[in-house]
């Protein structure tokens, strides 16, 4: 099978000659070039290249899908179908965000209220299993289970080669209106009537999130496409997207600049390496202001513990990265942001509702109430830790109150879940079944090793 010329058979070939190399003991994982995992994974011999699956493969104008490598970024994907006038329906915020790893490890980003996760668009994928045979899952036939059970199961039951998506059309700008709430409370009420209605003072809203900076300061930002614009920002320079949010009511983007507008400064995380002083801003090549840039920053303190030493010279107390996305239902949204505040101090912190797109799917391993909306709440920073306190003491903490809240966390980052509460929250028995099905000598990790254990 070929795909605009590249030998998808022969791809596939290779890949299972890499791993019929890797011991029947060793750890099996993906050796890609960029990460958006934020929790430390110990070091495995048994990789296998993902760059052989990265690319479009071929995109269907006039049918609006798309066949994708499951290794290719977002930042590539979107490039391909950009130049059709089409997009996938929920692009994730990051540029170097895989496809795949959208796929098996979820997605969010505003158009979730109206689309759902990454997943909900997917129409098949090859999957790669552990013991190098390749199967084609889909909502109907004899890998369907794979296909609802692989949403949040991060390479656990396999790997996503090959992935046929539905796409979009867009138009060429964003208009976009932040709307000031002085009460969250407010702010809340007011994104769950624009997600009920799909508009606000009768104009279509296509884009929808909020940025909450303190108790008396948070924001709805109000995206719709548009095909003029009364001049364009530009937030890939100078200006700072997230701090016009709090400076403009009215904005313009390309449709470009609007999907990747957190990635420049990685949302606001980029204060954190100086990249928002103005004298350094200037002097910082452009090619360097982006996620992965940063990314390897961490990677690289994460190393040589600068910052760690730079608090203790300081006097600092030693303090606790945390790095979450959860989700709650919108009610509880007020709850979990006072005791964040209260408990943390971090701000400002993210919020972007979601619903699931069909609400007769089932998605095993990550369920959704399809009759609820969701609030996904992204926040990423550090805590101090209260003395004698170590590693996890906020971490657990927000665990635990995002499962009283009735909600759940996403596990790109560390966690701290007790074996039996995490198969508890994340379907253990419809995991197993799945497992003994598609990968019954335990070629790949499981779950919990992956994600929580560290392996």
């Amino acid at each position: 099978m070929d795909y605009q010329g590249v030998d998808y058979q022969g791809r596939v070939a290779r890949l299972r000659e890499q791993l019929a190399e890797v011991g029947p003991d060793q750890p099996v994982r993906l050796r890609k070039k960029t990460s958006n995992l934020f929790r430390p994974r110990a070091k495995a011999e048994g990789t296998l290249d993902a760059e052989l699956f990265n690319g479009v493969l071929s995109i269907d104008v006039e049918g609006r899908t798309a066949d994708v490598g499951g290794m290719t970024t977002y930042e590539d994907l979107v490039a391909a179908t950009l130049q059709h006038g089409l997009m996938p329906l929920v692009v994730p915020q990051l540029k170097t965000i895989t496809l795949g790893g959208a796929v098996t490890g979820l997605g969010i980003e505003s158009s979730s209220f109206h689309n759902g996760c990454p997943h909900e668009s997917v129409l098949e994928m090859d999957i790669l299993l552990g013991d190098g045979t390749l199967v084609t899952a889909a909502p109907g036939g004899e890998n369907a289970d794979l296909f609802y059970g692989f949403p949040n199961s991060y390479g656990s039951l396999g790997y996503a080669l090959r992935l046929r998506i539905e796409l979009q059309p867009v138009k060429a700008f964003v208009h976009l209106r932040h709307l000031r709430f002085d009460a969250l409370s407010d702010c809340v009420e007011a994104m769950r009537q624009v997600a009920t209605t799909g508009e606000y003072q009768g104009e279509a809203v296509d884009f929808l999130d909020g940025t909450w900076f303190t108790p008396t300061e948070s924001y709805l930002s109000l995206g719709t496409f548009s095909d003029t614009a009364q001049g364009v920002s530009d937030y890939t320079d100078q200006q700072i997207y997230y701090r016009s949010i709090q400076q403009k009511q009215q904005d313009w983007l390309t449709i470009a600049d609007y999907i990747w507008r957190w990635d420049t400064d990685w949302f606001w995380c980029s204060r954190a390496f100086g990249a928002q002083n103005p004298r350094l801003r200037r002097l910082w090549p452009k090619r360097y202001r982006r996620s992965d840039f940063y990314w390897r920053l961490i990677a690289l303190n994460r190393r040589l513990r600068f910052a760690e030493r730079l608090d203790k010279r300081r006097g600092l107390p030693a303090s606790e990265e945390i790095v979450q996305d959860i989700e709650v239902p919108i009610d509880r949204v007020d709850e979990f942001v006072s005791f964040l505040n209260e408990r943390t101090g971090i701000e400002p912190v993210w919020l972007c509702p979601l619903k699931q797109r069909d609400p007769d799917a089932v998605w095993d391993l990550y369920k959704f109430d399809p009759s609820v909306l969701y609030v996904n709440i992204g926040f990423w920073s550090s805590a101090y830790l209260p003395e004698g306190e170590q590693d996890g003491y906020h971490n657990r903490a927000i665990e635990e109150m995002v499962a009283k809240l009735g909600g759940r966390k996403s596990l790109y980052s560390t966690s701290f879940y007790p074996e039996d509460e995490f198969w508890s929250i994340y379907s253990g028995s419809a995991y197993r079944m799945l497992k003994r099905r598609y990968d019954s000598d335990n070629r790949l990790l499981d779950l919990y090793e992956k994600t929580v254990a560290r392996r």
